[in-house]
């Protein structure tokens, strides 16, 4: 078999971080067509398809996502003999791209990162946002895995594969101040001014379902879709939360918030998103597959 042609590996690796003819062709002083020529002889000579075309842009595939990976490993590891013989020593690592719900609790996301914080030999890059901007993302191959409390709808157009990751209970928690002593479930919920998750919530229908049946009326004192800002309202004591327990876990190990109860039958799923890849990252599979080392349950 014929070995790689690293020129055309490096024609390759200059589009694709560019993102465009022009400006790879301008970096590497040569013409378009001479970018696109060696192009599709690495194509070629790797049978499958690195590139599409979105307009003007050029996307990569799942297999030119791959290739790059491999290509950013190359040439960093002609840097790292460089720097190794300059006596500069650099490490090679693993990389593993997360985009997280703009509003998800952070604690949430440490304990699914939790098996890769702290090792040598990994990267982990996180970057927030709203869902949809993130499944984009995820289909152009800049993501390996998106961490939402939401499951996207599946169908032909958007293949996603919701994995199921963590199931936390519901509870009414604050500060022992506003919880007294002797008051019921039944009553806080209805004299206590609430901090309640927004309707969009995976969790608020239930919520609402639950004031229905008591025939309660509840006092809401602030409605967020951030669960970092629900948990510090509730430290201050505007209110009573309505919140998962691990999304304040440290402030009830230290009593600063108290737990009255838990909802019942009411919990919100945790998903890892992905898409169907004949190329896995391999770190993903160590994090979905973890068994004892995923995020806590409660």
């Amino acid at each position: 078999m014929a070995e790689l042609n690293f020129h055309h590996l490096r024609y390759f690796h200059t589009v694709a971080h560019e993102g465009n003819l022009t400006r790879a062709a301008q970096r590497l002083n040569v013409s378009q067509s001479a970018v696109s020529s060696q192009i599709r002889q690495l194509e070629e000579r790797l049978g499958q398809s690195l590139f599409e075309r979105r307009g003007r842009t050029l996307v990569l595939t799942e297999a030119g996502r791959i290739a790059l990976d491999h290509a950013d490993a190359i040439f960093a590891a002609g840097d790292e003999l460089l720097n190794t013989l300059g006596e500069r020593p650099s490490g090679r690592r693993q990389v593993l791209r997360v985009g997280s719900l703009a509003t998800l609790s952070r604690n949430f996301q440490i304990g699914f990162l939790r098996p890769l914080l702290g090792r040598d030999d990994v990267e982990i890059v996180i970057r927030s946002g709203a869902l949809g901007d993130l499944l984009q993302n995820l289909e152009t191959q800049r993501l390996d895995v998106v961490l939402a409390n939401i499951s996207p709808p599946r169908d032909a157009a958007t293949p996603w594969i919701s994995h199921a990751i963590a199931e936390q209970p519901v509870s009414l928690i604050g500060i022992p101040e506003r919880i007294g002593e002797g008051a019921t479930f039944r009553d806080l919920l209805a004299r206590e001014p609430l901090i309640l998750p927004t309707v969009e919530s995976s969790i608020r229908s239930g919520i609402d379902a639950l004031f229905d049946r008591l025939n309660i009326r509840p006092r809401i004192a602030a409605e967020i879709d951030d669960m970092a800002m629900i948990r510090l309202l509730a430290r201050e004591g505007v209110g009573l939360a309505v919140v998962p327990p691990i999304v304040v876990k440290d402030e009830l190990a230290s009593g600063r918030l108290v737990e009255v109860d838990r909802f019942p039958q009411l919990s919100e799923t945790f998903y890892a998103v992905t898409l169907s890849r004949r190329f896995p990252n391999p770190l993903l599979r160590e994090l979905i597959d973890g068994g004892s080392d995923r995020p806590e349950r409660h």
